[in-house]
This record gives structure tokens, sequence and C-alpha cells, in this order.
């Protein structure tokens, strides 16, 4: 069942603005940030009338390119709006811009010092509710409660509900393919394969596929002939290994420091489907409609983390049995002794399968 399948929504409480002006709050990181984009997608569609601004840092202010009345207010966090005080400026600035509520969908301290002073301001404000009772059970060691939890993409929306706007995530609509730019265009050509995209890393190395089984991934799709493969990255160490794997195969082209952000949303529209870890890459894919296959080390997609209208079997698990802890946490950052290289139970074999399906499925 896909990520975004919810029950039908009751109409919008009596209470709700039509035309309201919402603050959304959402600071970092670029993974989370991605996944409210449908949300706010949705949002609009339903209520055409709302005003939108969304905080947060201004590398993210792309991801939400194209979404008729939401604009981005640009968090200078670790500058103007750094402490208290200019938390509070910042809170001034957001007020007179005539904000009627506020969504916080992050709940971390920079945002709970918003809240303060938007109550003092006497501005609603509504915040996620992050389950973290039922994560902690989750990825518990013992006693574990291995459930599927709600997903983030529905805890963004219902926050939204809270403020009298409910939404069905069923109902959205995917934007159409963005225009390569010419700097692109250098890049890809005129190719005419499939494209896959291939995110290898991720922030923690237990969500990161071993790179010798990534390669017998990438040159067995690579071997067919029958597609162009792009590697997406970031930093030094993940730009020299790129560089030096796409080196080695006729169809994969390394990304890293080539394109900007905006750049490289746009060339991801245009794929036809995205290899991506635990992380941030695979919800970007997602905002475009984008088939994604995803591989989990010691995290597990019952944490509500899947990347939005995905199906299931999209998610490429280890060996459960083998690891019975999994998911020893919500973001990959605990890691039990023995757990090292549990992602080494997922076969290349398996992977190349669910890629030759997706990339060879009928337009």
């Amino acid at each position: 069942m896909p990520e975004s399948s919810v029950k039908h929504i009751k109409s919008p409480a009596k209470t709700a603005f039509k035309d309201a002006h919402i603050l959304v709050i959402r600071l970092s990181a670029m993974g989370d940030v991605a996944m409210l984009v449908p949300v706010l997608r949705t949002l609009i569609q339903t209520y055409p009338q709302l005003k939108i601004t969304v905080l947060t840092r201004a590398f993210f202010a792309p991801m939400f390119a194209g979404i008729p009345n939401v604009e981005v207010y640009e968090a200078d966090i670790n500058g103007v709006h750094n402490g208290v005080f200019g938390l509070s400026r910042l809170a001034k600035d957001l007020r007179d811009l005539g904000i009627d509520a506020v969504a916080d969908v992050h709940d971390v301290l920079r945002s709970n010092v918003l809240k303060s002073i938007f109550y003092f301001y006497g501005i609603q404000v509504k915040q996620i509710d992050k389950g973290r009772a039922e994560k902690k059970a989750l990825t518990a060691s013992n006693n574990k409660i291995f459930k599927q939890l709600k997903s983030t993409h529905q805890r963004y929306a219902d926050v939204f509900e809270e403020l009298g706007y409910p939404i069905d995530l069923r109902e959205h609509s995917f934007p159409q393919k963005q225009k390569l730019s010419p700097n692109t265009r250098e890049i890809t050509g005129n190719n005419t394969l499939k494209w896959l995209g291939v995110a290898p890393f991720a922030q923690h190395d237990s969500k990161v596929y071993p790179l010798d089984l990534l390669e017998d991934v990438l040159r067995s799709i690579n071997d067919e002939g029958k597609t162009q493969i792009y590697l997406f990255g970031g930093g030094k160490k993940e730009k020299e290994q790129l560089e030096a794997l796409a080196f080695k195969y006729e169809h994969i082209t390394s990304l890293a420091g080539k394109l900007k952000f905006e750049e490289e949303l746009a060339l991801i529209s245009n794929l036809d489907g995205m290899l991506s870890m635990d992380s941030g890459n695979a919800h970007l894919a997602a905002m475009y409609g984008i088939p994604v296959v995803s591989l989990w080390g010691v995290t597990h997609p019952f944490a509500g983390f899947t990347a939005f209208n995905q199906p299931q079997e999209n998610s490429i698990l280890p060996d459960l049995d083998q690891y019975p802890k999994i998911p020893t946490s919500i973001y990959g950052n605990k890691v039990p002794e023995g757990y090292e290289e549990v992602m080494r139970t997922i076969k290349p074999e398996k992977v190349i399968e669910k890629l030759d399906k997706i990339l060879n499925a009928p337009n």
C-alpha cells in the first residue's frame, strides 16, 4: 500500500479561514523538508485561497518552487536569527507579514522559542506529534513493539487539520517534469536511454550500502546498455569516490559538484527511477513521483520515513531474522555490536531485479 494512503478526511472545521496566511516551520533536515512538499501541494490544491510562508533554510527554497501561493522565508539561524534575541527579531518580522496561524512541523528548541513568542502575540500555533513514545518502543532492544507507525507526511497533514484544514494525501497531484538548464544539457546531452539516479550515501554509515556491492549493481545495469546512471552526492570524499566509480563505466556519470541544487532537482524530475539509501534523495525523487528503490540498514520503514507514495515492496531490507533488533534507531545513529554489516545481507541480485522491474515498466 502506498505511503500516502490514508483514511478520507472530514470537511474543514468551521473555525478555519479560507484565505488565511499560515506560517509553516521546518528548518531542517533535507529529507524532512522534502517530505513537506507533497503535503503543501495537497493543502493548496484543497484550499487554493490559502497563503503559505515556509520558514526554512535558504538552500531548501528551490524545493517549493512552482507551488502556488507558497513563499519561502529564509531562516538565517547561524546569523541574524541566532539565539533568543535573533529568534525574537525573526518572530516580529514574521508577525509583520500578517500571519494568522502557525504550523510547527519541526518541534525543536528554536521552533518552541518562536511558539512562545507567537503565543504572546496572540497567534495560534499547532505542533507536530512526532510519536516519540511509539518510536522509542519500535527501536527498543527488549520488548520491542514492531508495528507500522504513522507516516511523517500524515503527521504533517495532522497539524493542518488541527488548524482547521484537513487534507487527504491521496488527492495529491504531481507536477510535470522540469526543464533542464543548458548546463545540465551539456552533461546529459541528447541521451535517449533510461535515466537512473543513484544516491549511495547517507548521514550515517549504518544506512550506506557497501560500495563493492553497489558496484556489482551498477556494473550489471551499465553492461545491459539500456540505462544512463547519474550519481548524486556531495563533499570532497564522496565526490572522489563517485568520480572514480564513473570513470570505470561507459553509462555512469557523476553529478557531484557539477550542478546547482535547483538543477539537480530538475534532473531528478526527469529520471525514470532512483536508487537511494534511507536518505534525503529518496524524498527528493518522490516529490516528483519518480519510482524510488530504497535500501535500509539499521533503520526501518515502520518508523514512518518511507518516501511519498512509494509501494512497500520498493523498500529493500536486511535479513531481519539474522538481525532482529532492527530498527535499532530512528535515524541510524545507534548501531549495536555485531550490526555494523547488516546491509551485506541485501544481495545485489535483489536490487538489480527490483531496478529492472522499475526501469522496464510500461509508461
